[in-house]
């Protein structure tokens, strides 16, 4: 079933709708699954902490090892103050996770997750 209603479109050369009909039924099948607008501000907070070239070189040498500051600093060529507020704002998404050994400070992904979202986005990146 089906509603019309009129609506102009956001451009004009934007691809539209030839008529401006509603799908009610697609509309109920997806409307459950609409993000909240709670949970989508939190989605937008992790892809914001993507979206630093300085962390994403960061999450590309974890994605090989677990590497302390010193390390992380000299493979992405940076210096470790500057690493080390990147990864601030990693953990701070829980993008990342540490540990101590002795003085030294390890850095890893967090967990799988990040890995596998880390490499999709390589491989979709490599296939364009």
């Amino acid at each position: 079933m089906a509603n019309s209603y009129s609506s102009k479109p956001y451009s004009p050369d934007a691809p539209a709708c030839a008529e401006s009909l509603v799908h009610l039924d697609n509309v109920r099948q997806v409307q459950p699954e609409v993000l909240s607008t709670e949970k989508a501000q939190r989605m937008a907070e992790f892809f914001s902490a993507l979206s630093d070239p300085h962390r994403l070189k960061l999450l590309s040498a974890l994605a090989q090892q677990e590497l302390c500051v010193c390390d992380l600093a000299a493979a992405v060529k940076m210096g470790e103050s500057a690493v080390s507020h990147q990864l601030r704002v990693l953990r701070s998404q829980r993008l990342v996770k540490y540990r101590r050994q002795g003085r030294n400070v390890y850095y890893s992904l967090a967990d799988g997750h990040i890995a596998a979202l880390y490499r999709e986005v390589a491989e979709h990146l490599e296939e364009s």
